[in-house]
């Protein structure tokens, strides 16, 4: 009896059939995780070129000359107002909604006359303020800032980022071009 036991033991033991089921149910979850952590990196990384795009854009918008009518110059809000419009814009087009942005404070040094717009649902936009030589260290030239984050959920189950929030930050500054 003994020896039947662990002939039907040994053969057990070489048998190799469902060996394959066994590994898929092991290896497939890990599978599964890593592959929904490239898709919401993935988007992550979408939405953070989005928002930088639209910085660029409110930037870019903001320091060029305005004028209301032929021959009369815009003030200052009308720079900051045309940057918002910018990244607002360019966020829609991105299919990203602009009431998302929570409100921030202004982290440039302003030049005097300075026009913050900064709250929640809009970039923070300051015209004139300081910009830095890169090689000098010292604000030597004004110019305007846009500056905001957006929010972005994780899903990504068994795993401690599941349903973080994370705030992606995006700025840009230029040059205020002269009328």
């Amino acid at each position: 009896m003994k020896a039947e036991v662990f002939k039907l033991v040994r053969r057990l033991l070489r048998e190799t059939h469902g060996a394959e089921i066994a590994e898929a149910a092991a290896v497939l979850p890990l599978m599964f995780m890593i592959l929904l952590g490239i898709f919401w990196f993935g988007q992550a990384f979408s939405i953070y070129g989005a928002i930088t795009r639209a910085a660029q854009e409110g930037v870019r918008a903001g320091s060029v000359p305005q004028c209301a009518t032929c021959g009369t110059p815009m003030t200052y809000n009308a720079y900051a107002t045309a940057a918002q419009a910018a990244v607002n814009n360019a966020l829609v087009a991105s299919k990203l909604d602009p009431a998302q942005i929570p409100s921030m404070t202004p982290s440039l040094t302003p030049c005097p006359g300075i026009v913050t717009l900064c709250g929640a649902g809009q970039a923070c936009v300051q015209v004139p303020v300081k910009l830095l030589d890169a090689g000098q260290g010292s604000g030597r030239d004004c110019g305007i800032s846009v500056s905001f984050q957006y929010p972005f959920k994780f899903w990504l189950p068994f795993t401690s980022v599941n349903n973080q929030q994370i705030l992606l930050t995006a700025s840009a500054s230029a040059k205020m071009e002269a009328n």
